[in-house]
């Protein structure tokens, strides 16, 4: 869509594409580059960008230049997305004086300049958002429609309802919202087809059951209200501790007014937010979000009629359009899942290495995928295995995805070293688990340390044992601990100009009432940069702050009259208290993550912090953390979509009633679907339970409560815990940035020191316990290979196809995995033979330890030396 251009210069043919391959090239060598070659090269930018910019660059006078130059300069000269060379070509701009007093004699570089400031004037400074989003936009395509409500509150209710019936089951089953915008596609097609033009006129607005072909317009507003409505309701994590005798028995869990008050309020709060900070992580050009790109990629391959060939590896000119890539590589991927989910699993966990010799302690600590590090040649046939932070090496930028790699590699040596050397006990336990032990390295038994109320019992704790943490789960708290404090030192010096930009905004749309985002230039009067989707959006009425204001008050009212009126144990103040948090943290977070791709949780710390605030009570541990990890959660996941229906260029206020209407639907249907499970499956989350439905999600929940919640991280973290020097982590963290940062400016020539992302290198440094290197390592070369190879060589060829694969992968993987669960699994059809025996053998089955004791001993402080 971004390469609409070829209205300007009229459609490509073959021979258009060997003379661009001729330059692509001729950019590798050492002789100079024409002008046209040298800005494709320094911009990323293909030639038919170039093409559509010119008109504009001409019209452009040297002031307009600079003045946008230094604006670009002031936001993008930390920006890993931004070409360096780029950023090279306007410091040698602005830095001489000479160009000002004899432009003549600089001619080619002013040119340049210009074409540089028209294209990023007219479409988006990166050439991954020009890939897939089109800098055009059409205000009569329709939108709203009454048969794009239908279908998405359709999606809504199904979605909600498949994934919380099945949260409880082992294993889980989820179906995304990847899956819906695949299966609209034909609904809306056959609305298309079979429904009359029948209506109504509301207002001056004609309301058509068929108002033409289906859009894209109409599709995104689908995928968005699935995207919001496809997970359940945090609070109902909460509810299931509460309501169940073996845990809580707080049996006025069970009503329905509690549930969905809880359930609406934890939902709506994250709006507000994302709402206010509309400014810092949606209108602000530098704010990618890569995950956007695959969901506006996949709409575009449905809807984006246009062809144009392009020149691929090995000299190929492809013809195929997008939708037709979309359909072979999808079914290509359909197909092959099955091998490593279903009929050959060890492609999946394959680690090779182990199979020599399965029992070899040292062998499966280092190189195992199930019990070890991981570290191993190629460890996995399986593209799901690389999606298990949400996030796949097509998606990311390649600076991301090997900062992840190196934080990882680096905390591995210090986890294997803690293992070895037997650090705190560790080599008494499996060495990469992320579950909590006790003395003896059983798994921790939270029962013996409370009483029949679930609350902190001291006498049967210093009786009991003190809990243990695995070597892995150890550099795990100690990165998550660093990586708050990195977040934030790492956004105040990268982004604090353009964080200090989205306050001034704020400001002034609450001074003047309104929640407009774009403005009409290059640079607003302000000082603030303005892309071409800010100026499109423009046209549309915005969302004032007050309608989101409203939202979050309503919700923190909801979250406090569930906790006040009910006997939660909680004050009310823990709305207030997690509110605070995610307001600290969310857009230090939000600018890394839209930037970057990594997103930073707030569920250790929210766990930290309410635990230490209110010890020995788990119920209002839980409340405090879902106030505060998902606020933050939910307002990135909603700015997520903001962003989405920025690109496409869907009225804000439809954004907002289809993300307030799909919200509140699904949030029905999933406390309705749990009070089903409540009172419809005997013996729900028990081991008699039928189907499966043995809750081990909420086990897992419940556990993680009463150990952070009731025995509480004072006496994990706090003075005289055995864990007290992981807070380490915290001054580590924040001074890291500070430490990059005098190093990139120390040493200016060394480029790979711009493309170090601190945040970034921590988020890959506490990805293990239970995942490892066998996860991540893979996502290297496949990112390097698009992202640096094919993107430099072959610009069209990425920039038509990348995200369309990305795309591709993931929804074959979710179409063929629910069809393999349904079909397979749910009646336990099983395939027994080596091939999916292997992965369970000897220490990849059961995890060794390095260490044994001897009966009846027990390691670590001895019985009444901790309490």
């Amino acid at each position: 869509m971004a390469n609409r251009v070829v209205e300007v210069g009229g459609a490509v043919g073959p021979r258009d594409v060997d003379e661009k391959a001729k330059r692509d090239e001729a950019q590798s060598s050492d002789v100079e580059l024409p002008l046209g070659a040298q800005v494709e090269s320094d911009l990323n930018a293909t030639e038919d960008d170039i093409l559509e910019a010119r008109e504009m660059a001409e019209r452009l006078t040297l002031g307009e230049v600079q003045s946008m130059m230094k604006k670009v300069l002031a936001i993008h000269e930390s920006d890993p997305n931004f070409p360096s060379s780029m950023i090279e070509r306007i410091k040698e701009f602005l830095g001489d004086d000479e160009i000002i007093q004899n432009p003549e004699k600089h001619a080619v570089l002013i040119e340049e300049m210009k074409l540089q400031a028209a294209l990023i004037t007219i479409n988006s400074p990166y050439a991954e958002v020009r890939a897939v989003v089109d800098n055009h936009d059409d205000v009569t395509i329709p939108c709203g429609t009454l048969r794009a409500w239908i279908i998405g509150l359709g999606f809504s209710v199904l979605l909600a309802f498949i994934n919380q019936l099945f949260s409880i089951r082992q294993p889980a089953i989820s179906v995304q919202a990847n899956v819906a915008q695949l299966l609209a596609f034909p609904v809306g097609k056959a609305f298309e087809r079979l429904l009359p033009d029948a209506g109504f006129t509301l207002w001056g607005t004609r309301h058509s059951l068929n108002p033409g072909p289906f859009s894209r317009k109409e599709h995104m507003l689908i995928t968005i209200m699935a995207n919001v409505a496809w997970n359940y309701p945090y609070s109902n994590n909460i509810i299931w501790v509460q309501y169940l005798p073996a845990y809580f028995n707080q049996r006025y869990a069970g009503q329905f007014s509690y549930q969905i008050i809880i359930g609406l309020a934890t939902n709506y709060i994250g709006y507000g937010m994302a709402g206010i900070i509309r400014r810092f992580l949606v209108y602000p050009s530098h704010c990618v979000w890569p995950a956007s790109l695959v969901t506006i990629a996949l709409n575009a391959a449905f809807h984006n009629d246009k062809n144009t060939p392009v020149k691929g590896p090995f000299g190929k000119i492809f013809t195929i359009s997008r939708i037709k890539f979309f359909g072979v590589t999808f079914a290509a991927m359909f197909v092959y899942f099955w091998f490593p989910n279903y009929i050959f699993t060890a492609l999946s966990a394959f680690s090779w290495l182990t199979w020599i010799a399965p029992d070899n302690l040292n062998l499966t600590a280092i190189t195992g995928f199930n019990n070890g590090l991981g570290i191993n040649p190629w460890p996995t046939w399986d593209w799901n295995t690389l999606l298990f932070d949400n996030t796949d090496p097509l998606m990311i930028p390649f600076f991301s995805t090997f900062n992840k790699f190196i934080g990882m590699l680096i905390s591995g040596f210090v986890i294997a070293a803690f293992w070895y050397t037997n650090t705190y006990n560790t080599g008494y336990l499996p060495i990469n688990s992320n579950r909590v032990f006790d003395n003896t390295g059983s798994l921790y038994n939270v029962s013996n340390a409370v009483d029949d109320r679930s609350l902190f019992d001291p006498t049967k704790y210093e009786a009991y044992s003190a809990p243990f943490l695995s070597a892995g789960n150890l550099v795990v708290y100690l990165m998550f601990f660093g990586i708050y404090s990195a977040v934030v030192s790492y956004a105040y010096l990268y982004h604090r100009h353009e964080i200090a930009m989205g306050f001034k905004s704020l400001i002034r749309s609450f001074r003047r009432g309104s929640g407009g985002g774009g403005g009409g230039g290059g640079v607003d009067g302000s000082g603030e940069y303005q892309d071409v989707h800010n100026r499109l959006m423009a046209k549309y009425a915005e969302v004032p702050e007050w309608w989101y204001t409203i939202v979050l008050a309503i919700a923190i009212a909801l979250g406090c009259v569930a906790i006040a009126c009910w006997d939660t144990y909680t004050s009310p103040g823990v709305v207030f208290y997690g509110l605070a948090l995610c307001a600290l943290f969310v857009v230090p977070i939000g600018v890394v993550k839209a930037i970057t791709g990594v997103e930073v949780t707030l569920n250790v710390l929210a766990e930290f912090i309410g635990g230490s605030f209110v010890g020995g009570n788990a119920l209002a541990m839980n409340f405090f953390k879902s106030f505060g990890y998902v606020t933050c959660s939910h307002a990135l996941l909603f700015s997520n979509d903001l962003k989405l229906a920025h690109y496409v260029k869907i009225p804000p206020r439809q954004t907002f009633a289809a993300q307030m209407a799909g919200t509140f639907v699904s949030t029905f249907v999933s406390v309705g679907v749990l009070n089903f499970q409540m009172n419809q499956i005997p013996g729900v989350c028990t081991i008699n339970a039928p189907n499966r439905f043995t809750c081990p999600g909420i086990n897992t929940f419940f556990t993680a409560s009463v150990l952070w919640g009731t025995v509480g991280p004072v006496k994990v973290f706090g003075r005289g815990g055995m864990y007290t020097w992981l807070l380490a982590g915290f001054p580590i963290g924040f001074v890291t940035p500070f430490a990059v940062r005098w190093a990139a400016r120390r040493f200016p020539r060394a480029g790979w020191l711009r493309q170090a992302h601190v945040v970034a290198v921590f988020y890959g440094a506490l990805s293990w316990a239970p995942y490892n290197l066998s996860y991540l390592w893979p996502a290297v070369p496949i990112a390097w290979l698009s992202w640096v190879r094919l993107r430099r060589s072959r610009l069209a060829f990425w920039s038509k196809y990348n995200f369309v694969l990305s795309a591709s992968f993931s929804s074959a993987v979710a179409v063929a995995a629910i069809i393999i669960f349904f079909a397979l699994q749910w009646p336990e059809l099983r395939l027994r033979w080596w091939g999916n025996d292997v992965v369970n053998q000897g220490c990849e089955g059961d995890p060794c330890v390095l260490r044994h004791l001897p009966d009846g001993e027990y390691f670590g402080p001895r019985i009444g030396e901790f309490h």
